[in-house]
């Protein structure tokens, strides 16, 4: 069997032992490259990969496939997004090969927003699969090299199987309610064959270090590499909505009133998030950090830099 499968850093990284940075990039709402491209300017150095979004809060953007091959263009590598939202199974896995034959090998899958939180409110969701379907997919195409339905990935010339060198993501909120069945899902996805899992935005770090605790009982985190979610805001405007209007995310009031406080509420925002990632590195099990700053990702290479962090380059590992 062979198996495309170009040069993946975030994969390097995790299977040496090194402190992994994702980062999260909103596609635009229009054909215009030079956002993505312009997005990929400011984060260049400062990541070992970057998340393209796949209609983010069911808002029409510009597809996570294309951006991924921009981003790879551009010298940074990608993690393409798939939800089980808008696809069936035969477009998830016509989409997986289109990415492999692109140099794409990162993919993480997630359910999808709610159309209702979007711009085509009556538009019809697909979720054909779950997220854990597919994961077990994706593992499935990698591994033995066959198609869900079992048909092997043939070329009908040679007639080699063509397996697509994939490295798997899933999500995970450590914050939502009830609090029993998270570890309970996260093993499901591992089990699927999530190689790597993007947390929810961190700020109640006490509540997620027991989440972790309860994870490495479990023997999870040596099953899977878990990345921190980092969230650096700019106001406590941003902090209330995301706390009203965000499922599952703890914001203490505590942060808040530092926010509100705050002479220069954007610093402010930055050191919270330094001292999360900080606190982050200290606890047993995490691998890395994924950086949610939409709309400010200018911010991202400060903060990578105030923490001390190695990243890699397209060309390798940093020394």
């Amino acid at each position: 069997m062979k198996s495309i499968k170009p040069e993946n850093q975030l994969e390097t990284v995790i299977k040496t032992g090194g402190f992994a940075v994702t980062a999260e990039i909103m596609p635009s709402k229009t054909p215009d490259p030079r956002i993505i491209r312009k997005k990929a300017d400011l984060i260049r150095g400062s990541v070992t990969a970057a998340n393209l979004t796949d209609n983010q809060s069911a808002v029409v953007r510009m597809s996570s496939l294309a951006c991924s091959k921009i981003l790879l263009d551009a010298g940074i590598e990608p993690i393409m997004q798939i939800t089980c939202r808008d696809r069936n199974r035969l477009a998830i896995q016509s989409d997986v090969l289109g990415a492999a034959a692109l140099g794409v090998r990162n993919i993480l899958c997630v359910s999808g927003d709610h159309l209702q939180f979007g711009n085509h409110p009556s538009a019809r969701s697909v979720f054909d699969v779950d997220s854990v379907q597919l994961i077990r997919i994706l593992k499935t195409m990698r591994d033995r090299g066959c198609f869900q339905n079992g048909q092997p990935i043939r070329n009908r010339k040679t007639g080699d199987i063509m397996a697509p060198g994939l490295f798997i993501g899933a999500a995970a909120n450590p914050f939502r309610q009830p609090s029993r069945f998270h570890p309970v899902r996260l093993k499901k996805k591992i089990r699927a064959g999530a190689d790597f899992i993007q947390t929810q935005p961190v700020f109640d770090i006490n509540r997620f270090r027991d989440w972790m605790r309860r994870i490495a009982d479990l023997g999870l985190d040596q099953e899977t590499a878990i990345l921190a979610g980092v969230s650096p805001v700019k106001s406590p405007r941003a902090l209330i909505f995301m706390k009203k209007y965000i499922p599952g995310i703890h914001i203490p009031v505590e942060l808040i009133s530092r926010m509100e406080q705050a002479g220069d509420p954007r610093q402010e925002g930055v050191r919270i998030a330094l001292e999360i990632i900080l606190q982050l590195r200290e606890i047993p099990g995490i691998r890395g950090i994924h950086l949610m700053a939409i709309g400010w990702e200018s911010i991202i290479p400060e903060l990578v830099s105030a923490a001390r962090i190695k990243t890699v380059r397209m060309s390798g590992l940093e020394m």
